[in-house]
């Protein structure tokens, strides 16, 4: 398949309705010799029945040569990929290639080619800085299939903090482009005065929007680079707090704030997260390592108003940050040490990840993620509920991992309890369950000689009981009758 959808599209048109009006551009240009294709074979992982290897598919995209043997593209080009090759322009020939680095939650990755000798002709592109509005910019890859080099114009429309559709929950910096949208271009360069100021990443498709396109600045790309320098990718961290802003004159009065138009409202701090270790709910946030942060959340950095959130997207894990803020009219500062916000990366899109589950005499657990969601189209409220509000509730400090009982592989020893599946598991054998792992330690317990194993899920008031004999023996009948090789897998 192309990568056609909102989280794969691209950032390239063949033609433009202005198209005519710009000045040919120079195919025999060396400034992209540097740009690839990318054949990707993937295997999308099975989260109705985990224990089987999944989905084969496959899909295509553009990198481009940063480095010696190092090409950039995009994380969802390669996302699940169990086989990879590359090809030139110049060189129709494929070469196997492989993942050295990738960043789900900023959408980008590095290969390398199993054999880079293939390669060593080519002029590795050079990065540029952010491009200035309504200016134009080349996009350069391999749209709808093609085989040969497609570039087309267009003009920087916004550049504006967004979400990454790739994740589904992390928001980074991103340039729209005032250009049409094709498939294949994901991963491929934009280009401006001969440098790169961005990879062509997502857009809109359909009626949402058109001539919308979207592509990853240079600010990300540098900071990814410069995280996997000491071989590992660390990932972005979070202050986990959200903010409200202060416009209304009263109510700056009444917070004690000037008419300058500094501090914005801690809406929520997470108790997990870094900002919620020195934060809470209703302090005013005048500063960040020493900058002003205006009434509308936004903050000046190289001479450009930012979401304040660009301050923490620049750190890296171990970082600190200097934060200044009013607490009942009383000034305070203090330094947050940053850190990534597991339960945050819980409701976005996973990948390269084999589904975590449990077996046990055909009840099937698994724990709650949106991969999970997606799979099962689980309309049960109470598992919605969590899932909405994991966050906005604090539902993961008491429960930082739910299991869902997904289904009941019928047997006879588990006859009538298909009603209970797409429950939330609250307990087994007396034992809460708060993570995967306990639904393990909760299954080996014995209560001296109980003859049940007991399960109760929330707001339910009849919980779901086998006799444990009969369950242990149908157990192995079980796996076999429906080809499960491994009865657990709880991860690495």
């Amino acid at each position: 398949m192309k990568f056609a959808s909102v989280s794969a599209a691209v950032l390239m048109a063949v033609s433009l309705p202005w198209a005519g009006m710009a000045q040919p551009i120079d195919l025999s240009s060396s400034v992209w010799d540097g740009v690839v294709n990318i054949d990707a074979s993937m295997q999308v992982p099975d989260y109705r029945e985990p224990w089987n290897g999944g989905r084969p598919t496959g899909g295509s995209g553009t990198g481009f040569l940063i480095g010696k043997n190092r090409f950039l593209t995009n994380a969802h080009v390669v996302s699940n990929a169990t086989k990879l090759v590359i090809r030139s322009s110049n060189d129709p020939e494929p070469h196997p290639a492989r993942i050295v680095f990738i960043a789900h939650d900023c959408d980008l990755a590095i290969l390398e080619a199993v054999d880079g000798k293939h390669f060593e002709h080519l002029k590795p592109m050079q990065l540029g800085g952010i491009p200035k509005l309504n200016t134009e910019v080349i996009a350069v890859g391999y749209p709808i299939g093609g085989d040969r080099i497609s570039v087309t114009r267009g003009v920087v429309s916004r550049i504006d903090f967004r979400q990454y559709s790739h994740s589904g929950v992390d928001s980074h910096l991103s340039i729209q482009v005032d250009a049409a949208i094709n498939p294949g271009n994901s991963g491929g360069p934009v280009i401006q005065d001969g440098k790169v100021v961005g990879v062509a990443f997502q857009g809109y498709s359909g009626n949402v929007a058109q001539n919308v396109g979207y592509m990853i600045p240079v600010p990300v790309i540098q900071r990814f680079l410069k995280d996997v320098e000491d071989g590992k990718y660390d990932h972005y961290v979070d202050l986990a707090i959200s903010d409200f802003p202060i416009e209304n004159p009263a109510q700056r009065k009444a917070l004690g704030l000037g008419e300058d138009g500094i501090g914005v409202m801690v809406g929520s701090a997470e108790p997990a997260g870094s900002g919620g270790k020195v934060l809470k709910t209703g302090d005013v946030i005048v500063a960040m390592d020493g900058s002003p942060v205006f009434n509308n959340g936004l903050i000046k950095l190289d001479d450009e108003l930012v979401n304040m959130n660009e301050v923490v997207e620049r750190k890296f894990a171990g970082d600190s940050i200097e934060i200044e803020f009013l607490r009942d009219g009383k000034k305070m500062k203090e330094t947050v040490k940053l850190a990534r916000f597991e339960p945050y990366v819980r409701l976005g899109n996973l990948y390269d990840e084999r589904p975590r589950y449990l077996v046990y005499a055909g009840l099937v657990f698994q724990p709650l993620e949106r991969n999970l969601m997606d799979a099962h189209s689980i309309q049960d409220p109470l598992v919605n509920y969590l899932f909405d509000n994991f966050l906005g509730d604090k539902l993961y400090v008491e429960k930082p991992e739910p299991v869902i009982l997904t289904q009941v592989l019928p047997d006879e020893v588990n006859t009538f309890l298909t009603p209970y599946a797409h429950g939330v598991v609250e307990e087994i054998n007396g034992v809460k369950i708060t993570r995967l792992a306990d639904v393990k330690a909760a299954l080996a317990k014995k209560n001296g000689d109980e003859p049940f194993v007991v399960v109760k899920l929330m707001e339910v008031n009849r919980p779901l009981v086998l006799r444990r004999d009969l369950a242990e023996e149908a157990h192995p009948r079980i796996m076999k009758t429906y080809n499960i090789p491994q009865d657990a897998f709880l991860g690495e």
